[in-house]
């Protein structure tokens, strides 16, 4: 084998991915925990599902045995994979790619490759806006020089993850563009304007009536109540607007409760699986992502990919990549409703081309994320020892 990857577990984001990947490299990916119903719920979105879409056709892969005390993916210690090292040696491959450092099982990959001689690479989200306690910070400024430095290559998705390897002064030689992205073509072929449409009228819908799509699990720091609040205020204007929410949570109820008192007509999908989502960016006019604490928000591409534009926090990892050039959407300061209602306005009325959408999101493809792997796999490579 060529090249290994470990990921913590499928996902629906990374399927795409690895498959893409295998088309171009012999590569093998491990898995680190065989994710539950019970772990999905417990990840926020407040029942046991499944995702509907096929996870591990189209590449290599197997699961290694989490021999974790307390197996989960939401502590430090809840994977535990020491058969990674026996995986590796067989495989006898020639650079190993992690998706992430928070698991214990991350860690026993750095340090077995690092025995074998295998390169390790990184691709990750993390992004320096995320709100830290001053210990935390403290104690990254000290250690995570020198940690980093640990990866042969690190892959960046957008510019706050280029800054934040930047801030611990990782070497820039060896930082890579891998953009965060989706399976842009899956997207555009289901969000037709007939899927549109359709779901409008089994909602009751009026064509001329303008929608607005928060897509997401209903917890606070995602602050899906600042989009009821909105649409609120574009209503006192005079603006017809209704809001569309696929996803469930712990504010299901707040949710109806604040519709209710602002009179904003709302709509609950409840938790929606990856194959409806394309109907419902096609039913939207415009997406809101107003979290406080986003390490990027892939939403925001799924509904570009269908050629709905957006509107995203200035937490949010993406803001600067996908949205705060205006050319597919714009960005409003996180919690100050007013100036997100601004920001609806403004597009209601001038949306974004079509063709400018589609141009913007096609930089954030699968095949420029698998480029960016291969050009420093390429690079490790010169750089090893002969």
């Amino acid at each position: 084998m060529t090249f290994a990857v470990v990921s913590s577990h499928p996902i629906q984001y990374y399927a795409p991915l690895f498959r893409e990947l295998a088309r171009r490299i012999d590569v093998q990916v491990f898995y680190l925990h065989q994710v539950t119903a019970h772990d999905q719920a417990e990840a926020g979105f407040d029942l046991g599902f499944e995702w509907d879409v096929d996870l591990l056709s189209g590449y290599e892969s197997s699961f290694l045995e989490n021999a974790a005390i307390r197996p989960g993916l939401h502590h430090f210690r809840g994977v535990s994979t020491p058969g990674i090292a026996a995986a590796l040696k067989q495989g006898r491959f020639r650079a190993v790619l992690l998706t992430g450092w928070h698991l214990w099982g991350y860690a026993q990959a750095i340090m077995s490759a690092k025995r074998l001689g295998i390169p390790v690479m990184v691709r990750g989200d993390s992004q320096l806006q995320t709100k830290r306690s001053f210990a935390k910070r403290a104690t990254k400024a000290v250690a995570y020089p020198a940690f980093l430095r640990t990866f042969d290559a690190a892959l960046y998705v957008g510019t706050r993850s280029k800054d934040y390897w930047r801030h611990y002064l990782y070497p820039g030689e060896r930082l890579f563009f891998s953009p965060h992205c989706v399976d842009n073509a899956w997207f555009a072929e289901r969000s037709s304007a007939e899927a549109g449409t359709t779901l409008r009228q089994k909602l009751g819908i009026a064509p001329h009536t303008k929608v607005l799509l928060f897509a997401g699990k209903l917890q606070p720091f995602k602050r899906p109540l600042d989009v009821i609040d909105a649409g609120a205020l574009l209503r006192r204007n005079g603006r017809d607007v209704q809001l569309l929410v696929a996803g469930s949570g712990e504010l299901d109820a707040a949710m109806w409760q604040r519709a209710d008192a602002a009179g904003v007509p709302l709509h609950m999908l409840g938790f929606q699986n990856q194959s409806a989502m394309p109907a419902a960016y096609a039913a939207a006019d415009l997406l809101v992502l107003p979290s406080s604490s986003e390490t990027w928000g892939l939403v925001a591409n799924e509904a570009l990919a269908c050629g709905t534009p957006v509107v995203v926090s200035d937490a949010c990892g993406c803001a600067p990549d996908l949205a705060a050039d205006g050319i597919a959407g714009a960005t409003f300061p996180t919690g100050n409703v007013r100036a997100l209602a601004e920001r609806l306005s403004q597009l209601l009325d001038q949306p974004p081309d079509n063709a400018q959408i589609a141009k913007k999101i096609s930089r954030y493809s699968l095949s420029n994320a698998v480029d960016g792997i291969e050009t420093a796999f390429q690079a490790i490579r010169r750089m090893a020892p002969q």
